[in-house]
């Protein structure tokens, strides 16, 4: 959420003590290592590290057999906001050719661990214009999910000189699949412009506005879910109030941030018969690739005949 929030700067905290740490085990080891990892001009595959796994599959379909992509968090019931790393994790990151962080305050930990080695650094955020403050849930936005392409080939092309060919080949096949799913919200937004919804959190939000609607959602509300806290008893009256008003074509349910206030807005929003939409901030292991995931979200949102 917000680079503010009292949990990052726990993160933040905690991820300096495990950077010591391992700058002392690296001195330590690092002469007389039998093991090597490969390098970018080796001919190995790129040790690639992705902090999430929303972008795993990405940087796997990019770099075919000249990358082997490793993920920090790839448990769907692990919240990527709450995340502390492991020394472990951070050595993994040192130790890569390159690292991609999704960036905007969500894994602050990633990018300051790949600091500590020679791995290249793809910040998806910046690559999409974003900075630290704005909504983080980029795989959800077509901008962001081209922009992270165009950077990771790239990257790959710098760091394996030689098989440009193999990563354009390999870029093409994606632009392809990316295209396929855009005709897709294409189609699913000539149903779905202009109506309007509610969200518990934010998590769908470049989705939701790929597709056209608009979000209700109150103001008071949303900025409490953006500081991670409480809202208040007035926020949580307006909420009730739109839910029962007529107003609101979905609820989004982010089930990843899930508490007893989301439950009871849930449960709310059935009885006031206004479908609830749920979605995961990260990418179920059922789906190959971040395509295939959104592709299925999309088909799912009430009222997208697509």
């Amino acid at each position: 959420m917000h680079a503010s929030s009292p949990r990052l700067r726990r993160t933040r905290t905690l991820v300096a003590a495990l950077l010591a740490g391992l700058t002392l085990l690296t001195s330590l080891t690092g002469c007389g290592n039998g093991e090597s990892s490969s390098s970018p001009t080796g001919s190995g595959p790129l040790q690639v590290v992705a902090s999430i796994n929303q972008w795993q599959s990405l940087a796997e379909d990019l770099g075919g057999d000249q990358a082997r992509v490793d993920t920090i968090l790839s448990n769907t019931s692990t919240d990527a906001h709450d995340y502390e790393p492991t020394t472990a994790d951070i050595a993994r990151i040192s130790r890569a050719d390159l690292v991609i962080v999704n960036g905007a305050g969500i894994d602050d930990w990633a990018a300051k661990a790949a600091e500590t080695g020679q791995a290249k650094l793809v910040d998806i955020s910046k690559a999409s214009g974003r900075k630290a403050g704005d909504n983080p849930h980029l795989w959800f936005s077509s901008q962001g999910r081209s922009a992270a392409a165009k950077a990771v080939h790239e990257a790959y092309r710098q760091l394996r000189p030689g098989r440009e060919a193999d990563f354009d080949k390999a870029y093409q096949d994606w632009q392809v699949r990316q295209t396929r799913l855009d005709n897709l919200i294409a189609d699913a937004r000539r149903q779905t412009q202009g109506r309007h919804y509610a969200a518990t959190e934010s998590a769908a939000y470049y989705l939701c506005h790929d597709l056209g609607m608009e979000d209700l959602t109150p103001e008071g509300y949303l900025r409490a879910a953006a500081n991670e806290s409480e809202p208040s008893p007035e926020d949580l009256v307006a909420f009730r109030h739109l839910l029962a008003s007529g107003q609101l074509d979905m609820l989004v349910l982010n089930v990843q941030e899930v508490n007893r206030t989301s439950k009871d807005l849930a449960i709310e929003a059935r009885k006031a018969h206004v479908p609830v939409f749920e979605v995961s901030e990260q990418r179920p292991n059922k789906y190959r690739n971040l395509e295939d995931w959104i592709s299925a979200l999309v088909q799912r949102v009430p009222g997208a005949k697509a």
